[in-house]
């Protein structure tokens, strides 16, 4: 089992990323790094030479918090929840970290719907990390 956290280049997913690593680390386990891309061209060592792997190192040695992680990508042609969902199921996490953005009144209310089918769809409790800024 593993901790699974959804990445992307964001103020929020370094957020939940060191989060995940907490738990990962609490737990004695991995931690996945799911990043969804807009099409699988974009293999895993063009992901790193894009600076994915060294952005996630840099959060995970700032948090202080030594933790095993390995990247897992999807595409998001059709579905950016889907290819998480996807990825979450593959790996048999047993917990999915997810970062969400302080919203106005609407935006409270719609969630974001990437975030909310996380939520509702996913077969593994959630954790969901909000940006304190």
């Amino acid at each position: 089992m593993t901790v699974a956290v959804a990445h992307q280049v964001s103020s929020t997913s370094r957020i939940a990323l060191a989060e995940a690593a907490r738990e990962a680390s609490m737990r004695q386990t991995g931690l996945a790094v799911l990043h969804v891309v807009e099409s699988l061209d974009l293999d895993i060592a063009a992901a790193n030479r894009s600076g994915i792997s060294d952005e996630v190192d840099r959060i995970l040695s700032e948090s202080g918090l030594d933790v095993e992680w390995e990247l897992h990508l999807a595409t998001g042609e059709e579905n950016v929840a889907s290819a998480i969902l996807g990825l979450v199921e593959t790996i048999d996490a047993e917990v999915l970290v997810i970062g969400a953005r302080r919203r106005s009144p609407v935006g409270k209310f719609l969630l974001g719907s990437v975030t909310q089918t996380l939520i509702l769809q996913a077969d593994v409790p959630v954790l969901v990390v909000k940006d304190r800024g």
